[in-house]
């Protein structure tokens, strides 16, 4: 809006109004009254007078005029200022409030005419002073706007985080900086953040409780399947006493009785010849002998001597010769020769998953050949028993009760007591293939060879 009053800017054009209004006036006067003449001097002067007097007027009044729009305009910029949503505020180079609307002193709490002359950096906190220390000399360093997220200190005033955006004015002495209130945005980002720590942790704690549901389950099932294999234990062992008892009763102790017999034949009769004691004697000889074998046999099954004098590779030796006489079936050993150096329960271990496997192939598999390996892995020992005879569905043996499943459970339990893993396999055409897998603990194995070789000691 452009105040200045036109006589200033254009002379020419005030003296001609004025000279018009003149020769406006002196017509009504002549039609009043005769003017006098005098001399051209008085004449000029008086006009130049009456000139000059009608331009101060119209002067005068336009400057009235200029007055009372700069009063209208400066109300209204007033209340534009003061009263704006925006906080405004004019600072000094040294930081100190020249200027404040009353939007910016209702914000910081504090009465407009105490707010000018303090320092603004007394109104942010302690924690946010040095980086507005520097915001404010980057303001003052260039004419480019800053801004900056602060946060707000004042007494009796709630803490609030402001965005400052600043512009250093054209004296280079001064910055005008204007004041958004973003309290409400911070807390909503926090209480977003919080939301987002709190849905992770959630979920997280959703994935633990599925997963320790699933481990209770599991927990739960395995539970079940030893009670069972508990049972099963139970009635297989007391199937054995009977089997055992039977064959102590219908062998051994048959045997005995002859051999009783015999001796009781062999007092001295005059009748008798040397050649007929002596028939005597080899036929008691032949039972001896016999009984023999039946016990040997029966220690064999129970625990063979061989793996606790010898080591495993002699004791698989035995048993599979003997596998082979009694199934016809060919079975080969490979193995590496530190496997003697295992710890004895290791050793037992593997011993029983192989004999079990074998009476497995014996019985179910209808097989002719059966391979036995043995392999040192870096961190296993691996045991393999492959047959090429009919396969079977492992899951539904697994799954169902009675002998054929104890089996494959005593295995996959014997391993597991010494850390071991079990796994088998069998598909049409490729037979079966049982994998029994334990740590290999190499030091473990020499103290229990130590102790192997006292045991064996004392017992010589």
């Amino acid at each position: 809006m452009n105040l200045k009053p036109p006589a200033a800017d254009q002379p020419a054009q005030l003296r001609r109004r004025a000279e018009d209004r003149l020769r406006e006036r002196r017509g009504k006067q002549r039609s009043t009254a005769a003017v006098p003449t005098s001399d051209a001097d008085t004449k000029r002067l008086l006009h130049e007078l009456q000139v000059h007097q009608i331009e101060l007027e119209i002067q005068n009044a336009e400057l009235r005029q200029a007055r009372d729009e700069l009063e209208v305009a400066l109300d209204n910029y007033t209340d534009l200022y003061d009263f704006a949503p925006s906080v405004y505020f004019i600072l000094a180079a040294t930081g100190a409030i020249l200027q404040a609307n009353l939007t910016g002193a209702t914000l910081v709490g504090i009465e407009r005419s105490r707010l000018v002359g303090q320092s603004f950096e007394r109104l942010v906190s302690a924690a946010f002073r040095p980086a507005f220390s520097t915001f404010l000399e980057h303001v003052l360093a260039g004419q480019t706007k800053q801004a900056g997220d602060f946060e707000l200190s004042c007494q009796g005033q709630p803490l609030r985080f402001v965005n400052i955006e600043a512009q250093c004015l054209l004296n280079g002495q001064e910055c005008r900086v204007a004041v958004m209130d973003i309290t409400a945005r911070k807390v909503a980002a926090a209480a977003r953040s919080r939301l987002e720590v709190m849905t992770a942790s959630n979920h997280k704690l959703e994935l633990e409780i599925i997963r320790r549901k699933t481990l209770e389950q599991a927990l739960t099932t395995s539970e079940q399947q030893l009670r069972q294999l508990s049972h099963e234990i139970l009635l297989t062992q007391e199937a054995e006493r009977k089997r055992i008892s039977r064959e102590l009763h219908d062998t051994v102790l048959q045997t005995l009785v002859g051999i009783s017999v015999h001796l009781a034949s062999l007092t001295p009769k005059p009748s008798d010849n040397p050649s007929s004691l002596r028939q005597k004697i080899a036929q008691t000889q032949l039972l001896v002998e016999k009984s023999l074998a039946m016990v040997h046999r029966f220690a064999v099954e129970l625990r063979p001597t061989v793996l606790d004098d010898l080591g495993l590779i002699p004791a698989l030796h035995t048993f599979m010769k003997d596998f082979m006489k009694r199934t016809g079936v060919r079975a080969s050993l490979t193995a590496y020769a530190a496997l003697n150096q295992l710890p004895i329960d290791q050793s037992a271990v593997l011993y029983r998953v192989a004999l079990e496997a074998l009476n497995n192939v014996a019985i179910h598999a209808q097989a002719s050949v059966v391979e036995v390996q043995i392999r040192k892995l870096p961190d296993w020992i691996c045991l393999t028993i492959t047959d090429d005879g009919r396969s079977f569905d492992v899951n539904r043996v697994l799954r169902a009760k009675g002998n054929g499943r104890l089996g494959l459970l005593g295995m996959r339990e014997r391993l597991e007591m010494v850390g071991g893993k079990f796994l088998i396999k069998s598909a049409p055409g490729h037979g079966t293939t049982v994998t029994a897998q334990i740590p290999a603990t190499t030091e473990g194995a020499k103290k229990d060879e130590k102790r192997h070789r006292s045991s064996a000691e004392t017992r010589h």
